[in-house]
């Protein structure tokens, strides 16, 4: 009996001991300083919002710094001081979409003139700007006639049959035989912006920034051909052709 309960005693402590066996292992707390202790994870960053680009300032456009120093004389929308050349049998003069449309009549010419104060024009030292446009036809679309001292002469854009370009007249020879003479495609519906610089001593011309003219006047005779006599001093033509122009400004140069 005493061997029976030693042997079951014996049972008892073995199966105690295989259910402590069986118990999950708790793991130690870390201790400070302890290099074995697990390195906790950092927590992920969360990425910078992305910086929108700095809006480069606008470079500002050329032709519009240079707006005030130029004078408008049109306001797009009537005739204002401009009056209508007396040529023979001119074409109708009118004011549509914000330009100034030359008609041809049963004339060869139609064409404006400045009606407005004289006075007010200067003689040299002055740039005369505008936009023009041969609509229809084949010639030239732009005679600016322009104050030269006591004397007036003209800048020819598109004339002789549709591709001359230059001053009339100097000392007595005209657009298309003298040194200005220059030579141009122009094409119908296109705009083109056109300037001209008229000093003491050197009379200049660009088409879209081309400079087209580039002559000194010296002690030549200047003057205009008689077609023309109805645009002085100030004014614009065209031959056969129906234009429009626009956009019409003047400068004085007596700053520079």
């Amino acid at each position: 009996m005493r061997r029976l309960l030693t042997i079951l005693s014996l049972v008892a402590l073995v199966a105690a001991g295989l259910a402590a066996g069986c118990q999950p292992q708790e793991e130690p707390a870390p201790t400070p300083g302890d290099d074995t202790a697990p390195a906790e994870k950092p927590e992920a960053e969360a990425p910078e919002p992305e910086k929108p680009e700095a809006e480069k300032p606008p470079t500002p456009d050329t032709a519009d710094a240079e707006d005030e120093d130029w004078e408008s004389l049109f306001d797009g929308k009537t005739l204002g001081q401009w009056k209508a050349s007396d040529f023979w049998k001119p074409g109708k003069v009118t004011v549509e979409d914000g330009s100034i449309i030359l008609s041809p009549g049963t004339g060869d010419l139609t064409g404006i003139f400045w009606g407005g104060n004289k006075s007010m024009l200067p003689k040299v030292d002055y740039e005369v700007r505008l936009e023009a446009q041969r609509v229809e036809g084949g010639d030239f679309f732009c005679a600016l006639t322009f104050p030269y001292k006591d004397a007036c002469a003209s800048l020819v854009v598109g004339g002789w049959g549709g591709g001359v370009v230059g001053i009339s007249s100097l000392g007595g020879f005209d657009a298309s035989e003298n040194e200005t003479t220059n030579y141009m495609e122009f094409k119908n519906g296109q705009w083109y912006d056109i300037r001209l610089r008229v000093t003491e001593e050197k009379m200049e011309a660009w088409i879209d920034d081309e400079k087209v003219v580039d002559t000194e006047v010296g002690d030549r005779d200047v003057d205009v051909r008689i077609e023309v006599e109805a645009s002085k001093p100030l004014g614009m033509a065209a031959w056969n052709t129906k234009s429009a122009l626009r956009k019409i400004r003047l400068r004085r140069l007596l700053d520079e």
